[in-house]
């Protein structure tokens, strides 16, 4: 009996480890679907779509409840890209042509 005990036990060990080797296979075919790096970046892209949209949609009604504050918001970042050319209004103009240096020996007209 227990040589047909043993060979009971055999045959139920391999049905159980082709049971487990079927469901290993499918899982590792599922992995491969899942990483292949085209699906993943057509995933990630949609991700940043709809997470893009959201945030889009979001700042538009903020916008729309808080008009006041997006208009100052605007107008400081207007001020503060065109600084340069705003400091450059306010600017004294020289007296004298360009390149025109009275201030060392030799090089004014009267030299």
């Amino acid at each position: 009996m227990s040589g047909l005990d043993a060979a009971a036990r055999l045959a139920e060990a391999e049905a159980q480890a082709a049971i487990a080797r079927e469901r290993l296979s499918a899982t590792v075919g599922k992995l491969q679907v899942k990483l292949n790096p085209k699906a993943l970046a057509l995933q990630a892209a949609r991700d940043v779509a709809d997470k893009g949209g959201a945030a889009a949609q979001a700042s538009l009604d903020t916008a729309a409840r808080n008009p006041g504050a997006v208009a100052g918001a605007t107008a400081i970042a207007g001020l503060f890209l065109a600084r340069h050319r705003i400091a450059s209004l306010f600017r004294r103009k020289p007296k004298h042509k360009p390149g025109y240096r009275n201030h060392e020996r030799g090089l004014g007209p009267n030299d």
